[in-house]
């Protein structure tokens, strides 16, 4: 049996290569050289006695064996991390930068009222924000790319600490030239054939406004998704439909001079629920829990008669 001389650099080289079709894009990401990354690749798979990869002209892949191990070689590296986030955080307190993802329909409108107060409040902590969409972010949470992450529920993994923050009323929002525009609301029985905008189908508002839309007999426009909340409110500005619209982007975009207006279904209740979340084996889930009511008191001073604090 070969010698087990596994190094962490090696697990960490190999994880990263896993994600990827190709040696050089793999050396890329890790700011190594090519050959420097296919050496360790080498020297790991010797030291373990099989092979982790298929390489060929084509790239590389993960064997069958190289796809089993990494979950393992996920939660080692995390272990190793969460040593040294604990030695640094018992020193130092939240100190350099935190990775957290956010989903394109909160973060925007959100995080410009909450960051720079964290900031001032932890000066030795960064926070580098990625947006990714709701489908992506556990994942990429539980993969260890995120520290914590930002996102609307549910979110159901049981490896996953979830932080409830606020639940946030969802709107109608017409142009000025629809029927309902002189209308402070509406019933959901009026929705009945009217034509619903929505942003595309691998964010989690979509699949809400789905629901929306066979609950109340409304035609959701599949053929003009919106890449984004900002395309959705051109297009019902342009008059091809109307749109849901959650109160934060509302608050934060929607200005008098977009002819645009805002209406409620009378006795509904429609909302969603934002969230912190972070790994169960985060040796810092004590202070992610205070960032998360440091989060709750900044949007409950920002967005007080918009959001309901949980």
């Amino acid at each position: 049996m070969p010698e087990k001389n596994i190094t962490f650099k090696q697990l960490r080289y190999y994880s990263v290569a896993a994600r990827h079709s190709s040696l050089r894009q793999a050396a890329r990401e890790l700011r190594i050289t090519q050959p420097s990354l296919s050496a360790q690749l080498g020297t790991l798979e010797d030291s373990l006695g099989v092979e982790l990869f298929e390489r060929s002209r084509n790239g590389i892949f993960l064997t069958p064996l190289g796809r089993d191990l990494l979950k393992e070689t996920h939660t080692a590296i995390q272990s190793v991390d969460a040593i040294a986030e604990s030695a640094s955080f018992a020193v130092n307190g939240p100190t350099g930068t935190f990775r957290l993802g956010v989903t394109p329909s909160i973060g925007p409108y959100a995080l410009p009222w909450i960051l720079p107060t964290i900031h001032k409040e932890y000066k030795n902590m960064k926070l580098f924000v990625r947006e990714e969409v709701y489908t992506d972010l556990a994942q990429g949470l539980i993969d260890g790319d995120y520290d914590l992450i930002f996102t609307t529920l549910p979110l159901d993994d049981p490896s996953i600490t979830v932080m409830p923050l606020l639940r946030e009323p969802i709107y109608l929002v017409t142009s000025n030239a629809h029927r309902f525009a002189k209308k402070k609301s509406i019933k959901g029985i009026d929705l009945e054939g009217e034509e619903i905008l929505t942003i595309e189908e691998h964010h989690q508002f979509y699949k809400q406004v789905e629901d929306l839309c066979s609950r109340f007999y409304a035609k959701l426009l599949r053929d003009y998704e919106g890449t984004s909340l900002d395309a959705i409110r051109q297009m019902v500005y342009m008059e091809m439909g109307i749109a849901f619209m959650p109160a934060l982007y509302l608050r934060s975009e929607i200005k008098g001079r977009d002819n645009l207006h805002i209406l409620e279904l009378e006795g509904e209740a429609i909302f969603r629920i934002h969230a912190l979340a972070w790994r169960n084996t985060s040796p810092l889930r004590n202070f992610y829990r205070e960032l998360g009511g440091s989060f709750q008191q900044l949007i409950k001073q920002h967005f007080k008669e918009d959001v309901t604090l949980l």
